[in-house]
């Protein structure tokens, strides 16, 4: 009888990674059902409680609904999402919460649409082992949420409109025991750089010596996806881009410091190379389970990217902080806009996350940052 501990969380890691490498593992998928669960399954959801169809909530502007509101101990082991709205960015105005054994601040919050994987506003479809976006406009988590004592969830609109129709499903597993004491909590966190500014406009191409030759050795300036405290480890992160400048978006590469490293001890070789591609991508959009380019604008200014990747062949784990970083551009010459949410888990308590940035700073637009394919200086 598998126990709800980070053997669980192990256990459902090495599953994923090991359907991305050999999908005739979904045989070994199969045969554990006949094993014993020790769990009572349960729904939290928008139907109707009349028995009708009006199987969903509106949420007028400035509201807050809260989608669940359970007792432990429990794991939350599925969402489902899907919304009408007729506000433009929608997405991006609806605020996604999660708060773990009454804390008062949330583990996971960001808008919503980032939260899936969908930045810039945009809705397109696309498969990976813990988030898909199914047809249509179907939004999907897999991520393992364990609690111990409390599980809440809330969606805030911060638009202008009324959303008409906002449709959920929440599963998860009602435990009799309690789990165990060191059980890692689920987190996810919404950052973003609009504009990220690059030392110097005065390039034509990426591949300028002058660009070229700017040495970064202990990540200065890098756009930052992660930024934690306390005891546990990285899963992933997806990260959407509009670009300010023409060429491609990359050339930057990752840099993980953990527990304090001065000097990184995880580093890339490229954007493209971080999350799982190559050569900038050019062969146009992909998703595969634990990475993807499921948006690809091409190189020019006002081009959007959307990309992810998630470490759950090995998550990437620190006993007291780690920092997730990435340059934009090589040693972060480029001005582009980067919007990210970072996945891990971890101990509680957890650092207070900084302040969600306003609406109106987080609505996608093309800033006069200079440079190639842009008329600011």
């Amino acid at each position: 009888m598998r126990k709800l501990t980070l053997v669980l969380f192990a256990i459902w890691v090495a599953a994923g990674a090991a359907l991305a490498q050999n999908p005739a593992s979904l045989s070994d998928l199969l045969w554990s059902l006949p094993e014993p669960h020790d769990y009572v399954l349960k729904r939290v959801s928008s139907y109707d409680r009349t028995g009708a169809n009006a199987d969903y909530r509106p949420v007028a502007p400035g509201e807050t609904l809260t989608l669940l509101d359970e007792p432990g101990p429990g794991a939350i082991s599925h969402l489902w999402i899907t919304i009408s709205s007729p506000e433009k960015y929608h997405l991006i105005k609806l605020v996604l919460r999660m708060y773990w054994d009454d804390e008062a601040t949330p583990s996971v919050e960001a808008p919503i649409g980032d939260f899936f994987g969908l930045g810039n506003g945009d809705y397109f479809m696309y498969q990976s082992l813990p988030l898909a976006v199914g047809s249509d406009k179907a939004l999907n988590c897999f991520f393992p949420m364990p609690f111990q004592k409390h599980a809440r969830i809330t969606v805030t609109n911060e638009g202008h409109e009324r959303v008409n129709s906002f449709y959920y499903n929440i599963d998860y597993r009602a435990y009799s025991r309690p789990l165990a004491a060191d059980t890692m909590y689920f987190h996810a966190q919404f950052n973003q750089c609009t504009p990220c500014k690059g030392w110097t406009n005065d390039w034509k191409s990426n591949g300028d010596p002058k660009v070229n030759d700017k040495k970064n050795l202990d990540g200065e300036g890098n756009y930052v996806f992660l930024d934690a405290k306390g005891r546990g480890h990285f899963a992933g992160v997806t990260m959407s881009i509009l670009q300010n400048q023409d060429d491609w978006w990359g050339e930057g590469d990752d840099m993980i410091f953990v527990d304090g490293e001065k000097l990184p001890s995880i580093n890339g070789t490229g954007s493209e190379d971080y999350f799982l591609g190559a050569w900038g991508f050019s062969a146009g959009p992909s998703n595969y389970l634990l990475f993807g380019v499921p948006v690809n604008g091409g190189y020019e200014a006002g081009a959007k990217w959307s990309v992810y990747r998630f470490h759950l062949d090995s998550p990437i784990p620190f006993t007291k902080s780690i920092r997730v970083t990435i340059e934009h551009g090589h040693a972060n010459h480029r001005s582009d806009n980067f919007y990210s949410v970072a996945y891990w888990y971890q101990t509680e308590p957890h650092a207070p996350f900084p302040p969600l940035p306003p609406v109106e700073e987080r609505l996608p637009k093309l800033y006069p940052v200079g440079g190639p394919g842009n008329a600011g200086k």
